[in-house]
């Protein structure tokens, strides 16, 4: 059985600042699909994107990663 294991904080970050998947998704110019994919750690944004979400929601990368995937 695989574990999902969780290395980004994108949902958490999105709900600090009021802000929905689809927001994001129009923002990113992406299918509202993959942003969902994103907030339940079933894949991973890349890293310039990463980068892009930071911006968007005004706060540090760093702040989107979590520092110890279970």
């Amino acid at each position: 059985m695989k574990r999902n294991k969780k290395f980004n904080r994108i949902k958490i970050a999105l709900v600090e600042n009021s802000k929905s998947n689809k927001w994001l998704a129009e923002k990113l110019n992406k299918d509202k699909s993959t942003v969902s994919r994103w907030c339940t750690n079933d894949m991973q944004p890349s890293l310039e994107t990463l980068f892009e979400i930071a911006i968007l929601l005004e706060v540090p990368v760093e702040s989107l990663l979590n520092k110890n995937p279970e």
